[in-house]
This record gives C-alpha cells, structure tokens and sequence, in this order.
C-alpha cells in the first residue's frame, strides 16, 4: 500500500513571510486593484546585489546571485512555505511514496505553459532531470550529483503522470525538488534550441519572464500575464549589480533601489538613519575556510590542525561581524536538526601552532579568495583573507592572497589552483545532508576540500536514508565530529540574513535559503 503525501514539513522556520512564495500560489485569480492604488504603487521593483548571476540555467549554477532571479522564472515539482522550509506542491499537485521508499509518483499540474508556450507535462520532468543523469550530466552541472545522485530513473505513466525510482532512500528528496538549484523546470524546447543550457535565455513556468541581461549592469524581468496561478502584483523587477558594498548603500539612500543585500555592520545605522528598513533573520548558513587536502602540506590532519590554532575565531568574528555573525563552533547553524553543542573545532593556541606548522615544514601557503560581498559573509573574502594573513604572519607563516571576482573566482576553486580557499553556503533546503553531504561529493565546485574519505562517504549515505528524528539527528552529529577531527574545514561563523529596504515596500519573501521572492511585492510611490 502505498503513503499518499501533498506536503512534508521539515521544522525550520526563518523567513520573513508577509504573503505566498512566488509562483504555485493557487489557482485564483489576482483581484482587480482600483486606479487609485495603481496611482500610488510603482511598476517596478529594483533590488541591488553584490554580483552577476553566474548565469540563469538552474542546472548550470551554485550562487544565490544566480538563484534569486531564477526563483522568480522558474518552478519546480515542490516549493518552500513562505515561513519555513516545510514541502509544500508547486509544479506537482500531489504525490505518493511507495512502501520501500524507492518510487516517487507525481500527479502534475495541468494546463501549466513554459514562457516559450510549450507545454508542461510527465515528458518535460523527465527531460529536465534526465539530462543531469548519466550519461547526459556533464562536468558544468555542480549540483546534479547532489540532487538526482539517488535517482535510477525516470519513467512517463501518462501525460501528467511520472514516476522517479530511487537507488536507495533518500529522506531529502522531495526537500531536494524544491531548491533553485537543479531542480526548477526548464522549457525542452528552450534546451534543445541551446544546446543544453539556457545560461542568457531562461524559459521557465514562473510569474515572471525574462527580458534582457545586461552583464555588470542590470537583469530585467516582466510579469507573466499567462502565469497559471496568481499573476505578480508589481509589473516588472530590476536586478541591479553593484560591486561596492557603500555604493549599493547609497543607491539605496538615494532611492536607486528599493532593496539591497550584502550590508554589513558598518553600514547598518547609514540605512535606518536614512529612514530605510532594516529585515533581519537568523542565517542558515556557515562561512568557512577549505584546506585544500590534495594538496601534500595539508594531506595530513595534523598540518590542517596546526593552521587552524593559528586563527582566534571568536576575536575575528567580532573584529570583522560586530556582532551580525556567530561564531560557528560547528558547520550546522544551532537551530538545524543534527547540531551537536559537543563537536569541537580546533582551539586557538599560537604556541601549539607555530610548533605544529614547523614540523610540517609550512612556511608559505597560497590563498585564493573573492572581492565581494556573500550572504555568509558581507565584510567579503578578502578582509576575511587579510585578517587569517595576519594570524599566520604571527606563527611565522607567510600567506600570499590572490582575490578574484565572484565569477572568476569560481573557475579559479574548479581548477584547484590554491592551498587555502575561502567560500561559505547557504542552506538549500533545511536539511543536514545539504551542509554535510559537501564533504562527501566528488564535485570540486561544492567540495573545495577536494576531500575523498571512504568512511565520511559512508557515514552521509546511510544517514540520508534514515526517517527524520533521533537516530537521523545523531547520524548526522557523528558526521560533524568525524570532520571536526579532522580539520577539513576551518569553520568562522554564521551571519545573520539582512537586507536593507525602503519603507513603501512591502510582501516580499526574503526566504530562509536566502533566495527572494517577489510574485507580491508592491513598492508604494
């Protein structure tokens, strides 16, 4: 007998949620606002971020800079609650798992066209995630092993019916369908057209269509009038690109914008004295340092170990985050199923380090970083790079910093060229594996460690089969002592979600995974 489910609720609760996420809202139509309140709201809504996206096809991209636009082009079988990452149906209306755990069937939605008109169907799901299996997925696609690893196939039973058989259980799974990463549905014919990859030219079923991309400048979205479900409220949205952390600021100030991210503490009391409004929500996420272990001074746990002690993490965190950040003393944020308060990291004690460094014979290392600002880290990579520097020029190590654009930077962690790199995530979808299954892929883009441990691949792949609870929970704990043990990772802290807003704007859903919804924004004039 088979477990029928429209929804599965996984207890995390951060965002800010003052309407429905964008797209798979219900099937009402949107009331029909009166010429006075037209008179009084915008027609466009402009939002300011650190960098480009690194493009717009989900299964081609790893950013959040790329996952805010997606989320609003796009959709996927599940979605999010506005307040939470609890599962709810989008693209998929319902769906049953069979006893075994190994068959997902869907029952899609129908009457569902991709901005390009064709339709969505059993036959376009297949299309999307086939192309991110064997022997399709290609080496650019960094988060299909995370998403579909545990896919077998894919098989059409009718025209909106499809079923995805499984290798083993995999508890995250529907978590997984509902990410901007992967996941969201992709107009074949938009595909095929591109030769696989519709990076400049996304075609998704979401409330908004894409427009135009003008690198380094702008992106332009307009509101899908033959959106299936509740039309956008707000006609067009501007994603502006702004490098500077002072510049988005002012722009802010000046009334450029009407929302920015990417603040840090030194700039919060420039946005509120400036009558401006400031959201802020507990971050799911962790800001980390990647020893680079193929690399043969940092092979050996007790080199890792040594550089680690070089760092006072608790004195850098306040240094640089003022308190807008936590000092991690795990990869897990607390709040997260699988957060153990036991696992211990490294503890600073220069002495112990700079004996440690000498006998692994470590005088240089060559660090890698990006110049903007990331939602795990708004002070940037580099003044996090400068600040590790000088902890290690006190144990006698000399750290050359090579600092990059967001984009370059991302090909420079591909190739591997670096013994440290500086990077971060932000949760997809509120569940552990998400964190801890990093250390465990093969893809370089996610795991920067490069860290191929047979036993930690183990320990993730039967944890993900476990049903939510106690045993998953400490499944997972036992997985972050295993790394802390090991210095893999030099783990610094989790900050706070912020961003920086006008006071007219209103309903936006700036979601726990750091993504942002704007099917309901209204900016009032």
């Amino acid at each position: 007998m088979k477990r029928t489910h429209t929804l599965i609720a996984l207890t995390l609760v951060l965002a800010l949620s003052v309407a429905p996420i964008a797209g798979c809202a219900g099937d009402e139509p949107a009331e029909t606002g009166s010429s006075d309140a037209a008179a009084t709201t915008s027609d466009t809504f402009k939002f300011a971020q650190g960098a480009d996206p690194r493009g717009l096809d989900p299964a081609r991209i790893d950013d959040l800079e790329s996952a805010k636009p997606i989320g609003n082009i796009y959709e996927g079988l599940t979605k999010y609650a506005a307040d939470s990452t609890k599962i709810e149906p989008c693209l998929a209306e319902s769906w049953e798992i069979s006893d075994d755990g190994l068959s997902y069937t869907f029952k899609l939605r129908e009457d569902v066209k991709f901005h390009d008109g064709t339709d969505f169907n059993a036959e376009a799901v297949k299309f999307n995630i086939d192309r991110q299996l064997p022997p399709l997925v290609d080496d650019d696609m960094p988060y299909a092993s995370f998403t579909f690893g545990t896919v077998k196939e894919v098989v059409v039973e009718d025209e909106y019916t499809v079923r995805i058989d499984l290798t083993q259980k995999n508890t995250a799974f529907l978590a997984n369908l509902a990410m901007s990463m992967a996941a969201p549905m992709v107009s074949p014919a938009a595909l095929e057209a591109g030769n696989n990859s519709v990076m400049d030219a996304p075609v998704g079923t979401g409330p908004y269509r894409f427009v135009e991309w003008n690198k380094g400048e702008d992106l332009v979205l307009v509101r899908n009038d033959d959106y299936w479900g509740e039309p956008a409220k707000t006609k067009n949205i501007v994603f502006r690109f702004i490098t500077d952390n002072s510049a988005r600021v002012l722009a802010l100030n000046n009334g450029e914008v009407d929302m920015i991210d990417g603040i840090d503490a030194t700039v919060v009391d420039t946005i509120t004295d400036a009558g401006n409004e400031l959201f802020e929500a507990p971050g799911m996420n962790v800001n980390y340092m990647a020893f680079n272990t193929t690399r043969p001074m940092f092979a050996d746990a007790a080199a890792r170990k040594a550089f680690s002690q070089a760092v006072n993490v608790d004195e850098l965190v306040q240094s640089l985050y003022q308190g807008y950040s936590e000092t991690a003393t795990t990869i897990l944020p607390t709040f997260m199923p699988g957060y153990d308060p036991t696992v211990e990291q490294a503890v600073y004690d220069a002495e112990a380090a700079k004996a440690g460094l000498a006998a692994a014979g470590i005088t240089k290392v060559h660090m890698i970083t990006y110049s903007n600002p990331r939602p795990y880290n708004a002070a940037t990579g580099s003044a996090l790079a400068a600040a590790v520097q000088g902890y290690l020029q006190k144990v006698g190590v000399e750290c050359t910093i090579d600092t990059f654009d967001w984009t370059t930077y991302k090909e420079k962690v591909k190739a591997g060229d670096y013994d440290v790199a500086f990077y971060g995530w932000i949760g997809d979808n509120g569940d552990p594996d998400n964190f801890l299954n990093l250390l465990a892929d093969s893809d370089p883009n996610l795991n920067l460690a490069r860290w191929d441990d047979a036993t930690y691949q183990q320990m993730i792949k039967d944890a993900l089969a476990l049903p939510n609870g106690p045993e998953r929970n400490a499944a997972y704990a036992a997985c972050e002592k295993y790394v802390a043990e090991r210095s893999v990772w030099l783990v610094f802290s989790h900050a706070k979600q912020q961003a920086g807003y006008r006071p007219g704007v209103q309903d936006f859903v700036y979601h726990a995974t750091g993504n942002l919804y704007l099917s309901n924004v209204v900016v009032e004039k």
